[in-house]
């Protein structure tokens, strides 16, 4: 089956390559941190990235979606770059751009569930909302290692992330069940 609907098909390309880069630069980031329960935190993250990879790309194969020899290519760079940075600034900031990242990346799932909503698919809203709901965890966990640090008023600030702000709506105290995940990102 073919889908009619592009920026679907771009958002899977999209996804399914930047799973690549988060996966490299947590590649580095657990290598870069002393912590040996940070380590093993970080690549269990890494290894979600990669679950959360082949997830998409199952779907991209079912609707004939090509892979994007672009994103892939460029991903691959950011994700490098992002690995090796993580030994150079310091503690602080992988973990703060990490969680930044993963706020970012909680709503491109459930966006997705929108856009097939739109075409009347609902079959993959289980897997979508899992993987947003795992981003989400994702995100709880950077900001918890980093909610007390003395930089991260400045950094929110600066980056609109962090303790007060976030790039998603979803609650992890009261999570809606999953046949309500298209109610999460109406407005990101």
């Amino acid at each position: 089956m073919k889908l009619n609907h592009k920026g679907l098909a771009k958002s899977l390309q999209l996804a399914y390559s930047a799973e690549k880069a988060a996966a490299f630069a947590y590649i580095g980031h657990a290598k870069s941190v002393r912590n040996a329960d940070q380590k093993k935190a970080i690549r269990q993250i890494e290894l979600d990235e990669w679950d959360h990879r082949a997830e998409v790309f199952s779907i991209m194969q079912e609707y004939n979606i090509p892979i994007s020899r672009w994103y892939e290519i460029k991903f691959a760079i950011i994700g490098r770059m992002i690995s090796a940075s993580c030994y150079v600034v310091g503690w602080f900031m992988p973990f703060f751009f990490a969680g930044k990242l993963e706020s970012g990346n909680v709503c491109e799932y459930f966006v997705m569930i929108h856009k097939f909503h739109s075409l009347g698919i609902t079959k993959h809203d289980k897997m979508l909302y899992e993987m947003g709901i795992k981003e989400k965890e994702h995100e709880v966990y950077f900001l918890s290692m980093i909610k007390n640090k003395k930089w991260l008023p400045f950094f929110e600030k600066l980056f609109n992330w962090g303790a007060n702000k976030s790039y998603n709506d979803v609650d992890m105290v009261n999570p809606l069940p999953f046949e309500q995940g298209e109610d999460y990102c109406k407005k990101y």
